[in-house]
């Protein structure tokens, strides 16, 4: 039996919520926040419940990554650093998503170091196992190649997505060095194996120099905008969720959240930080504009926790994953547990 299992059987009745008897974190007033199970934000494991709406799956495969490796250790530090989430209520969306929905740790893809094609298809097999028209994944990476695989999977249950990308980079390059597959080709190949909806897709945080300017050009005949990290300015944070909002209409969204779209300031624990890049705040408040309701899919990536300080980049994408989950269950009744802070005038 787990240190987490046991607090569950120990009387903490906040662990056990929801009319339907959904298990939820272990609660932090009963066992202090740095104790207990070390899944993300304490929740119970796929096999400790039986059936679930949401899914967080592993993927430490960072075989893809051209320039500072160190992705595949992501998981286990963004798992850590969700300790310190306080998961309960999430104040701003006005929602407790772990009331609302079974959210599940799945565990860790063991993916093979050494080869990008046998990993690739091993992420494939496990996300195809947890995906259906009724359970939604979230992946933490590993670098982005680890995005091609869920991709897959996410379209052979949904048909072509529009992809939501949160990136410093386009990630639509050709090869590396003779490789089709890596963490800056996929969204190409995604856009030649037909995973992608036509000309719903869009790129957001974009910045720094390219290889050439023939790689905008590429981009857009492979359907995608581009909302650059200067024009968050320009638009103003909710004039890009317009932006986002309109882009996809009302296709199945999959989501992919590249941690270097934010600034290194604000994320240093990552393979290729660029300069100019999106605060946390300006991330989060974008994201929670985003259509819960038709996000089919996740992932976060490219955490690199050998760069990180104090956890900030894995607390960074910590948050993430919770806003997305908290996205998914999206408001309802049962939603305000806690007083909300008033707004100041």
């Amino acid at each position: 039996m787990t240190i987490g299992s046991e607090a569950r059987m120990a009387g903490d009745n906040s662990s056990v919520v929801g009319p339907e008897g959904i298990v939820g974190p272990v609660a932090g007033t009963a066992v202090p926040r740095f104790a207990g199970s070390s899944t993300f934000a304490r929740l119970p494991r796929v096999d400790e419940v039986s059936d679930y709406s949401v899914a967080v799956l592993g993927a430490p495969f960072d075989g893809g990554t051209s320039f500072r490796p160190g992705a595949r250790f992501g998981p286990s530090a963004v798992r850590q650093a969700s300790r310190n989430l306080r998961p309960a209520y999430h104040s701003e969306l006005d929602v407790a998503p772990y009331r609302r929905l079974q959210v599940v740790d799945a565990g860790d893809v063991p993916c093979n170091p050494f080869s990008i094609d046998e990993a690739l298809e091993q992420i494939d097999r496990h996300a195809a196992e947890l995906v259906s028209d009724r359970h939604r994944l979230i992946t933490v990476g590993g670098d982005h190649t680890v995005a091609l695989p869920l991709l897959r999977a996410a379209a052979r249950v949904h048909g072509p997505v529009a992809l939501v990308h949160f990136d410093a980079h386009l990630d639509t390059w050709d090869t590396y060095f003779g490789a089709s597959r890596t963490h800056g080709t996929i969204f190409r190949r995604a856009f030649e194996e037909g995973l992608l909806v036509e000309d719903h897709s869009i790129h957001v945080g974009i910045r720094g120099p390219l290889y050439s300017a023939q790689d905008i050009v590429d981009d857009e005949r492979f359907g995608f905008q581009i909302i650059r990290a200067g024009d968050m300015d320009r638009l103003g944070l909710d004039g890009v969720v317009d932006r986002i909002r309109t882009r996809v209409g009302d296709a199945p969204v999959y989501l992919s959240v590249d941690i270097d779209v934010l600034d290194p300031a604000f994320a240093p624990g990552t393979g290729t930080p660029e300069m100019g890049g999106l605060s946390s705040r300006e991330l989060l408040h974008v994201l929670r504009g985003l259509p819960g309701d038709a996000l089919v899919a996740a992932d976060v990536v490219e955490v690199s926790p050998a760069y990180d300080h104090a956890e900030i980049t894995s607390l960074a994408a910590a948050t993430v994953v919770y806003d997305v989950t908290s996205l998914m269950a999206g408001p309802g009744p049962d939603a305000r547990t806690v007083p909300t802070t008033p707004s100041i005038s």
